[in-house]
């Protein structure tokens, strides 16, 4: 069982390695086409807050980067979470979901009779 858990670890930690390595393969490309300037706030970074400065893929597809950088924005931290969270909040809206009727079921249409009712029978 060990020696399971062993290959599994050296596969997982191969996985991290490449995907660091890819990573860091288009970031730094990225970092090396652009002005460090996020795209969205126009912040200006330095080599001191770099780390705050993120690659953003325009597409969604973080494979998809081209040599000439045509699928990348370089977003702050905050940019980029609120990019992310635009496309999220978006997931499965529709221009449909404007069209359909609005609801006409009112469930406490007879409340006020009901009550009405209650209170004359309590009061006999």
């Amino acid at each position: 069982m060990a020696q399971n858990n062993d290959r599994l670890d050296k596969v997982v930690l191969e996985a991290r390695r490449a995907a660091d390595q890819r990573d860091a393969g288009y970031r730094a490309q990225a970092l090396k086409l652009y002005p460090w300037v996020c795209g969205r706030c126009a912040r200006t970074f330095t080599h001191a807050n770099l780390q705050q400065l993120e690659v953003h893929h325009k597409n969604s597809n973080h494979h998809d980067n081209p040599p000439d950088g045509s699928n990348w924005e370089l977003l702050c931290t905050y940019c980029h979470e609120h990019e992310h969270s635009k496309i999220k909040d978006g997931a499965g809206r529709s221009a449909v979901a404007d069209e359909l009727p609005a609801a006409t079921f009112n469930p406490f249409a007879e409340l006020k009779a009901r009550l009405e009712a209650k209170k004359q029978e309590g009061g006999k």
